[in-house]
């Protein structure tokens, strides 16, 4: 079918998508509970860059890996290892929905670094939203709330660097290829991880049962990459941008079933806050024009 005709099917796949990437999640914190962040993210990594290769290079070849701004494309693999690390510790330390929550806060510093740096303008309704969800995470991150400090921080840095991701793959989308950006983020991430891992490999040795979680971790992951590329093909990205907000119910309700965490009343008001928030910038900005490449 052509792109764009089918939105109901692209809705559903972005929704298939963020419960790959929320299962993820429950796995990097169950499995990094137990062994280092670098090992655990490490499997993930290169868990992906086999599937991806494998699937991928049969059909695209060269073109897998072909780019025309290399400099940036490797740029931005780092920013993204980097958010993987973060990541990682995070979660080790805090519930999974409330890190996902904070996380999130990445939309709305994308919104003002893009009036800042492209001078993108922004609706009044856009600002309130952007205050609303500003104030969203200060009532996650609110004092008493009993979240580890550190692992807060962590989480903001991580916001941070995905919303510099976003804009970078905003500018990158124009000339580089969906397989392309992704291939050279995995290896990135595969390598950096794999070095990081050597060290630790002989503090702790994952068993069989941890190693095929690592394998579902990075199953998952790629996964929830192939799912978001197929929806684009049959809905516009001003729609399915808002369906990304499923992610905080995956996660808070895959972090109860699996690990007893019930976020307190004030921390679901404020996940709330951050969705309703995320969905109403991300509904405005379907008359946003496009970054200049």
């Amino acid at each position: 079918m052509p792109q764009q005709s089918r939105p109901l099917i692209g809705i559903l796949l972005v929704i298939a998508a963020v419960f790959c990437f929320a299962t993820g999640d429950v796995l990097t914190k169950y499995l990094t509970e137990r062994h280092p962040v670098g090992m655990v993210v490490a499997g993930r990594y290169v868990v992906s860059l086999i599937l991806l290769t494998g699937f991928a290079w049969p059909r695209l070849r060269s073109d897998l890996w072909r780019t025309r701004r290399t400099g940036l494309v490797l740029v931005r693999g780092l920013i993204l290892t980097m958010a993987s690390l973060t990541m990682g510790y995070a979660v080790k330390v805090m519930p999974v929905a409330e890190t996902v929550s904070i996380i999130y806060l990445s939309p709305f510093v994308v919104m003002i670094l893009a009036v800042m740096l492209f001078g993108e303008t922004v609706r009044p309704l856009g600002w309130m939203a952007a205050v609303v969800g500003f104030a969203g995470v200060l009532v996650i991150m609110r004092p008493g709330s009993g979240l580890d400090p550190v692992g807060v921080v962590l989480a903001l840095i991580n916001a941070m660097l995905a919303a510099t991701y976003q804009l970078m793959t905003r500018r990158l989308s124009a000339t580089e290829s969906t397989f392309a950006m992704l291939f050279h983020v995995t290896w990135i991430g595969a390598v950096f991880f794999s070095l990081m891992a050597l060290g630790s490999w002989g503090q702790a040795v994952p068993g069989p049962g941890d190693l095929g979680l690592m394998a579902a971790l990075g199953v998952a992951a790629t996964m929830g990459h192939f799912l978001f590329t197929a929806a684009y093909r049959h809905a516009p990205a001003s729609m399915l941008a808002p369906i990304n907000y499923f992610h905080l119910v995956w996660a808070g309700g895959l972090g109860w079933l699996v690990f007893g965490h019930l976020p307190t009343p004030l921390s679901l008001l404020g996940m709330a806050m951050v969705a309703g928030a995320g969905v109403a910038i991300a509904l405005m900005a379907r008359r946003r024009p496009p970054l200049p490449a």
